[in-house]
């Protein structure tokens, strides 16, 4: 069977362990692996704008000998006349895997059906999996160890860095607390599914209303933009709705002293965040920001030799 990564939890803990220390590896020796030599083509499709992903997975395509097919709705037939399935059949022939960033996660879900070729979720409305490979990689670098931490997320909890969090931090054995108003608290069902990874991890995952809360005491500090594409007429009222919940330094300091502050970028400064803390001594975005290249480079090294290996044995 295909191995897709679709959502965090589409690895073990092992398999996400391992993803971590290829990154590593392959930060430290960037042009070691070269699974695409040829060059094989990956198709990266992009439903929504894009500054990171797009150039992350470009950069880090032709840093594994692989030439990558930028692919946009308005310039393929994609979403229009041909399923997410149709596509898939198409490309499979072509491509040696499909990195997609879009709206709704079936369609995702869809093109991964059958596919031979391994589909990675470059976004999604529900989850931003290849982000949080990132995420974890930064604060590996910066703690060591991953399990035992505690990580809260401020901000909108319905939104796909959340639900993402919740399942990789669970995953990696970390302490996630998600901070949102009532009704924006993240999916029941990711929340529950969060929750069953973190019982065998010796994690936990907890959903606070009040920042103060949440935060206290805690290794790292997370939030992202309020207003996420597509809900950009819902502006006005968010900036008032998730207003107690800017990260500060005054709510800095309730995190632990050595605490750091992420943020995957875009940011609207002076509205989730402050300048003075993502411009601060405790923010590592940078380094976030840069992982996204040795995270995805790992994932798809990690996913063709899956694949491969399968392939031999039912060959």
């Amino acid at each position: 069977m295909t191995r897709h990564f679709l959502r965090d939890d589409d690895l073990s803990p092992a398999e996400q362990a391992e993803i971590l220390d290829l990154a590593l590896e392959l930060k430290r020796d960037r042009f070691q692996a070269k699974p695409l030599a040829g060059p094989q083509t990956v198709a990266v499709i992009f439903d929504k704008s894009s500054t990171r992903t797009r150039l992350s997975f470009a950069v880090g395509i032709a840093d594994l000998g692989g030439s990558p097919l930028i692919i946009t709705t308005a310039n393929s037939q994609l979403g229009g006349k041909e399923t997410a399935a149709d596509t898939a059949r198409v490309m499979e022939r072509q491509v040696a895997a499909i990195v997609w960033r879009t709206f709704a996660q079936s369609g995702l879900e869809e093109m991964a059906k059958g596919t031979t070729v391994p589909v990675v979720n470059a976004l999604s409305d529900e989850f931003h999996p290849c982000q949080l490979l990132a995420d974890l990689l930064t604060i590996r670098e910066h703690r060591g160890e991953l399990a035992g931490l505690t990580l809260t997320f401020l901000g909108d909890g319905a939104c796909n860095m959340a639900h993402s969090y919740l399942l990789a931090g669970a995953t990696a054995g970390m302490h996630v607390r998600i901070a949102a108003p009532a009704e924006y608290a993240p999916d029941a069902q990711v929340v529950a599914d969060a929750a069953a990874i973190a019982a065998q991890t010796g994690g936990s995952v907890a959903v606070f209303t009040d920042p103060l809360d949440a935060v206290a005491g805690v290794d790292i500090v997370v939030t992202d933009t309020w207003v996420s594409m597509g809900k950009e007429d819902e502006k006005a009222e968010r900036l008032v709705t998730f207003g107690a919940y800017r990260v500060d330094q005054k709510l800095m300091t309730e995190a632990k002293p050595d605490a750091l502050f992420m943020h995957c970028l875009p940011a609207d400064r002076g509205y989730e965040v402050t300048a003075e803390v993502i411009d601060g001594p405790q923010s590592i975005i940078w380094d976030e920001a840069e992982n996204r290249l040795h995270a995805q480079k790992a994932l798809l090294v990690w996913l063709l030799k899956q694949n491969a290996a399968t392939a031999a044995v039912h060959s």
